[in-house]
C-alpha cells in the first residue's frame, strides 16, 4: 500500500482575499538626494550613463541595520528614490535622532577613499546638500498582497510583498504561545532579516527558538552542544498560478561552542539579543540582530566594524564583544552576559558538531502545524498533491540483487540465495561491460592509479574487478599491473605512486594569494602534465587518472590555496585525462570501520570514473506511444566561477550534455565547438578556462547564451528532442525561465518577444525544474493517518516516492512534483525521530536523536513549458521523472540524469567550491536538493573525502 497524496508546507490566501491591509511606517529617499549620492559613490570620476537605473547600493547600511535596528525592514539592495517607492518599512516610527545617525555613516562609507582630502570635500558638500531632517517616517496602510500586471497568468506580487508579508506572518508566528511537545517548549524570536529582496529571489523572514537547547554527549558528562529550531517564511509563486503562496520550512541551527574556527573569505553570522538597544536611544526589541565576524588581513574582525566602520560610526561597538575574545569562547555569553546574548552560528566548513543538521517527517510536521495556525484566517494551505495516474518507475535494465538473510538461516537456503546473488550480480556487470565496451575506442579501458597507499591503491583494484565482473577473465595481475579480459570489454590498470606531485602548494609554506599562488599552479601543472605525458608512452591508451589525495579536511582556512587537486587536474587534462579523486583511509577511529567506509569510497570511486569516460545507462520509461521514439534529450547549463575563488579566475562557459538515442557515449559541447564530442572530451576541455574580458557584463553573458541555445536547438529540429533546463543554475542568463517569463508552447531566447514552439522545430518540448533552493519549493511529506486509520491526530509524517499533481481548482495543468524515497544511507534512521523536544516512538522507544543526521528528500517542481499538439502534459512529467531513477545510482538523484550530468562538469572548473559571501548555516541538509553529486555521496563526498 502506497500513499496517494502528500502535503506541502505551502499555503494560499483564503479564497477571495485579495487584500492584507497592516498600518505601516515606512521610509523613502527624496529625489532630491540622487544626484548628491550618485557624485559621492563616482568620487569624481565620471559616471557611466545607460539604459538601465542609476542606483546607489545599500547593502552595508542593510547589514548595519540588520546588525543594530532588527525591526526595521529593507526591501531592496539599491537605494531608490521617490515618494512611490519606500525603502525602509517598520511597525513603529522609529526615532529621527537614530535614523539620522544612520545615514550619516551610510554617507561615510560611500565615500570611495576617505583618506583622500578631495573624497573628504565631497562628502562634507554632500551633508551640506542633504537635508538629513527632511526624512521622516510617514505612516502608511500596506497591502501585503498586492500584485502588478501579469503577461502569462503567473502571480506577480509587488516587490516589498516578499519581504514585508514574510515579516508579518513570522511576527503573528512569534506571538504565539511557544511550541510544545514531549513536556518541552520552544520559544521562538524572530531574526532580523536580510534586505536585497527583490523579486522571487527574496530572502523572506526566519524565526528562532531560544534559548538553545543544550546536548552533551558522554551521558550527560560531555562538552556542551547547543542548537535551536528555525522557521523561516518565504513568499513565492509557480508557474501560470494567479495566487501566490507562502512556504513554511523548519529546521535546525547549531551554534559553536568554545573557540571559533572561520572559514576562509567567509564570515559567520553571530546572533544578538541585547537587554537594550545596541545603539544611543535606539528602541529595545524582542528579535535577534544579525552581525557577521569575518577573518581578514590575519585579523577577526566585526564586518562594518573595524576602525572607521559603520559599527564604530554608530558606537555599537561599545555593547558586544571584541571579535578577539569572542573566537575564544564563543559559547560565553549563550546564557547572557554583559546585557546582552549571542550565539555564533556553525557551519559545515568548521569541522564537525555533536548535533547534525535536518528534521525528520514527523517532527518536521509538528512544527509546521504549530506554526500555521498563525496563518489563520488569511491563508489556508495549499490543496494536497494527488498521485499520479502515470507514476510508474521505469524499465529495469539491471536486475534487483536478492537480500542477503542477517538473521541465522539454513545453509540450503543461504547457499541458494547465494548463488542467485552471484548469478545477477554476473549479469547485471556484464550489462555494465557492453555499455561501457560501446562508450570506448576499441572497447579498451585504460586506467593509471597515482596511489599513495597500497591499500587504497589494492581496494580500487578489487572495486575494478567487482564492478564490472572481471575476475574471470583476470590476465595480469600486480603489483604495478593488472589486466581483464572479458568477450565485451579489455581493462588495463597502471599503478604509479603519485610521490611529490601530491605535496601541498608552495610545499613548506602556503603560497600568498595573487601571483605567488598562480606561479604555484601553473608549477605543479607542468608537473603533473609532463609525468602524465611520460606515463601515456608506458601506458599507451590511457584515458584515466585515480587519484589519491587528501581531501578539504586538511586544506582548511588559508591552507586551501595549498591544495594540489586543481593543479592536478589540469595537468592530466594537459595530458588528456580525466581525473578521479579519492582520499586516503582515515587513520583516525575504529580501524575495521575506516577499512570498511575505505572500500565503499573505491567502489563509488570507480562508478565515477566509469561515468567520466562516458557510460550511460539511460532509464528506459514505460509511457510508450506518449513519448515519441528516437527522443533526445537535452541539458544547458552555465559553468561558472567568480575571480575571488581561491585561483582567482573567473570563468563563464555555456554547456550542453545531449542523451542520443543510438549514441554510444554520453555526449557534450560549449559555445566555442562546432560539434558535439564525448562526454570526456567536453570535461577535459573545461579545465583551466578563464573568462573572456567582453563576457564581464550580464548583457554579454546574456547574448551568448541565447545564441548558444539557438545554435544547439537548430542543429536538432530535425528528430524529437526535450530540453531540460534547470531554473535556479540557468535562469539569470536565460530570463524566459523565470516563473514571471514562462508562457505556454511559447519560448524566449534574446530577451525579444516569446516564438511559437513550433518555429524551433516540430519536436521541441522543454521541461523547466525547480528545486528546494531558497525554498523555491515547499517542504513536504506524508500523513501517517493515510494508510493507518488509527493514527489520526498523532500528527505523524512519512516519504512517498512518486509524480505528484496539483489539486488547486486554477492549477495549469503544467505544473507537477517529483519526490523520492529515503536515501539508503539512512538505516538508523526512522520517520519519527526527533531532535528538538523529548518523543517516544509507537513502540514506546526513546526517538531523541540529536545526533542523527535527518535528511528528507526535495520536493521538485517540473514546468512543462513547451508542447506540440496532442502532447500529454502529465506523461511527459512523468517520463522526466523517471529519468531520476539511474541505475547506476543507488537511489534518486537529485535531478534528471542528463541535468545531473551537466551539473558534475563544474567539477572541470575548478575550484568548484562555493564561495559565498557569508554562508546561513540553518539547516544546510534541507537547504540543498538531494543529488547534485551521485546519491552515495548525499552525506560523504567520495571524491573528495567530506
Amino acid at each position: 500500500m502506497e500513499y496517494q497524496r502528500i502535503r506541502a508546507a505551502a499555503f494560499l490566501p483564503v479564497p477571495g482575499r485579495d487584500r492584507l491591509t497592516v498600518p505601516m511606517h515606512c521610509l523613502t529617499l527624496p529625489a532630491a538626494w540622487e544626484e548628491p549620492l550618485l557624485a559621492l559613490r563616482a568620487g569624481g570620476r565620471p559616471e557611466r550613463r545607460g539604459p538601465h537605473p542609476r542606483r546607489v547600493p545599500t547593502k552595508e547600511i542593510n547589514q548595519l541595520l540588520r546588525a543594530t535596528a532588527p525591526d526595521i525592514v529593507t526591501v531592496d539592495a539599491t537605494a531608490t528614490f521617490g515618494a512611490d517607492r519606500p525603502w525602509l518599512y517598520c511597525t513603529q516610527a522609529y526615532p529621527q535622532p537614530v535614523t539620522n545617525m544612520f545615514v550619516a555613516a551610510w554617507l561615510r562609507n560611500l565615500q570611495r577613499n576617505p583618506e583622500d582630502p578631495e573624497s573628504a570635500s565631497r562628502l562634507l558638500a554632500c551633508f551640506r546638500d542633504l537635508d538629513t531632517d527632511s526624512l521622516h517616517w510617514q505612516a502608511r496602510n500596506v497591502d501585503l498582497l498586492e500584485q502588478q500586471p501579469s503577461v502569462n497568468g503567473t502571480a506577480n506580487p509587488a516587490p516589498h510583498v516578499y519581504r514585508l508579508l514574510a515579516d508579518h506572518l513570522a511576527a503573528r508566528i512569534a506571538a504565539q504561545p511557544p511550541y510544545e511537545h514531549g513536556g518541552r517548549q520552544l520559544a521562538f524570536h524572530q531574526v532580523a532579516g536580510l534586505g536585497g529582496a527583490r523579486g522571487a529571489g527574496s530572502g523572506g523572514a526566519e524565526l528562532m527558538s531560544w534559548p538553545p537547547i543544550e546536548y552533551r554527549t558522554k551521558r550527560g558528562t560531555g562538552t556542551p552542544a547547543y542548537y535551536s529550531a528555525t522557521l523561516r517564511v518565504t513568499v513565492r509563486t509557480v508557474p501560470f498560478s494567479p495566487v501566490p503562496r507562502v512556504h513554511l520550512s523548519a529546521g535546525v541551527r547549531r551554534f559553536v561552542s568554545g573557540k571559533v574556527w572561520l572559514p576562509y573569505r567567509k564570515g559567520a553570522s553571530v546572533y544578538l539579543l541585547p537587554d537594550s538597544s545596541l545603539v544611543p536611544n535606539g528602541p529595545s526589541s524582542t528579535r535577534f540582530s544579525v552581525a557577521t565576524l569575518q577573518w581578514r588581513n590575519g585579523t577577526t574582525e566585526w564586518r562594518q566594524g573595524g576602525a572607521g566602520g559603520m559599527l564604530a560610526a554608530v558606537t555599537a561597538l561599545d555593547h558586544i564583544p571584541s571579535p578577539e575574545r569572542l573566537v575564544k569562547e564563543a559559547d560565553h555569553w549563550i546564557g547572557g552576559r554583559d546585557g546582552i546574548q549571542l550565539a555564533v552560528g556553525h557551519q559545515t566548513a568548521m569541522g564537525s558538531h555533536s548535533v547534525h543538521s535536518g528534521l525528520m517527517p514527523s517532527e518536521r510536521r509538528r512544527v509546521v502545524e504549530w506554526a500555521e495556525q498563525a496563518l489563520l484566517p488569511d491563508l489556508m494551505p495549499a490543496p494536497y498533491l494527488e498521485r499520479s495516474r502515470l507514476a510508474r518507475p521505469p524499465k529495469k535494465q539491471l536486475r534487483k540483487l536478492p537480500a542477503i538473510p542477517k538473521k541465522e538461516t539454513s545453509p540450503e537456503k543461504l547457499a541458494a540465495i547465494l548463488d542467485t546473488h552471484g548469478q545477477i550480480s554476473a549479469a547485471n556487470a556484464a550489462t555494465r561491460r557492453r555499455a561501457m565496451a560501446e562508450a570506448l575506442p576499441d572497447a579498451e579501458l585504460v586506467g593509471v592509479l597515482l596511489y599513495q597507499s597500497d591499500g587504497q591503491r589494492d581496494r580500487l583494484v578489487a572495486a575494478a574487478e567487482k564492478g564490472l565482473g572481471l575476475a574471470d577473465g583476470r590476465a595480469e595481475h600486480g603489483p604495478n599491473s593488472w589486466a581483464w579480459k572479458s568477450p565485451e570489454l579489455t581493462v588495463r590498470l597502471h599503478a604509479h605512486p603519485l610521490g611529490a606531485l601530491g605535496e601541498p602548494l608552495g610545499r613548506d609554506r602556503v603560497p600568498r594569494i595573487g601571483i605567488e599562488h598562480d606561479e604555484a599552479i601553473a608549477d605543479r601543472r607542468r608537473l603533473v602534465a609532463a609525468e602524465v605525458a611520460a606515463l601515456r608512452e608506458r601506458v599507451p591508451g590511457a584515458q584515466i587518472a585515480l587519484v589519491e589525495l587528501e581531501g578539504l579536511d586538511v586544506y582548511r582556512g588559508p591552507r586551501r590555496r595549498a591544495d594540489p587537486k586543481h593543479a592536478i587536474r589540469l595537468g592530466c587534462a594537459d595530458g588528456g585525462l580525466v581525473t578521479q579523486f579519492i582520499r586516503p583511509l582515515d587513520t583516525e577511529g575504529d580501524p575495521e570501520k575506516a577499512a570498511e567506509e575505505a572500500a565503499l569510497r573505491a567502489e563509488a570511486a570507480w562508478a565515477d570514473a566509469l561515468r567520466q569516460l562516458g557510460l550511460r545507462l539511460v532509464p528506459q520509461h514505460t509511457l510508450g506511444e506518449l513519448i515519441p521514439e528516437e527522443l533526445n534529450q537535452v541539458a544547458f547549463h552555465l559553468v561558472e566561477r567568480r575571480s575571488d575563488g581561491p585561483t582567482g579566475k573567473p570563468q563563464f562557459t555555456p554547456i550542453a550534455v545531449l542523451l542520443r538515442p543510438g549514441a554510444t557515449c554520453v555526449l557534450g559541447r560549449s559555445a566555442d565547438m562546432q560539434e558535439w564530442v564525448p562526454y570526456p572530451v567536453l570535461l577535459k576541455s573545461l579545465t583551466g578556462r578563464v573568462r573572456a574580458e567582453e563576457l564581464r557584463s550580464e548583457p554579454a553573458q546574456s547574448a551568448l547564451t541565447a545564441a548558444f541555445i539557438k545554435n544547439t536547438l537548430s542543429r536538432l529540429r530535425s528528430t524529437p528532442t526535450l530540453v531540460l533546463a534547470h531554473a535556479q543554475d540557468i535562469r539569470k542568463r536565460w530570463p524566459w525561465l523565470r516563473n514571471d517569463g514562462l508562457e505556454r508552447d511559447r519560448l524566449g531566447l534574446d530577451g525579444g518577444p516569446t516564438q511559437r514552439i513550433g518555429l524551433y522545430g516540430k519536436g521541441l518540448r522543454v521541461v523547466r525544474i525547480a528545486d528546494a533552493t531558497r525554498d523555491e519549493t515547499a517542504q513536504w511529506w506524508a500523513e501517517r493517518e493515510e494508510l493507518t486509520a488509527d493514527l489520526a491526530g498523532q500528527q505523524r509524517g512519512g516519504i512517498a516516492k512518486g509524480l505528484w499533481v496539483p489539486t488547486e481548482p486554477d492549477a495549469s495543468g503544467r505544473v507537477f512534483y517529483s519526490t523520492a524515497d529515503k536515501s539508503s544511507t539512512q538505516t538508523g534512521l526512522t520517520n519519527d525521530d526527533a531532535k528538538l523536544t523529548p518523543h517516544v516512538n509507537p513502540s514506546g522507544r526513546d526517538a531523541y536523536r540529536p545526533t542523527a543526521n535527518a535528511w528528507n528528500p526535495s520536493l521538485l517542481e517540473f514546468t512543462v513549458a513547451c508542447l506540440q499538439p496532442g502532447d500529454d502534459a502529465e506523461a511527459w512529467a512523468a517520463f522526466v521523472h523517471q529519468q531520476r531513477f539511474s541505475e547506476e545510482y543507488r537511489d534518486a538523484l537529485g535531478l534528471p540524469l542528463v541535468l545531473h550530468l551537466a551539473r558534475l562538469a563544474d567539477q572541470y572548473a575548478l575550484p568548484h567550491e562555493d564561495e559565498d559571501d557569508v554562508v546561513d548555516p540553518t539547516d544546510a541538509a534541507d537547504l540543498l536538493p538531494e543529488a547534485a553529486v551521485p546519491t552515495e555521496q548525499l552525506f560523504f563526498d567520495f571524491d573528495t573525502g567530506e
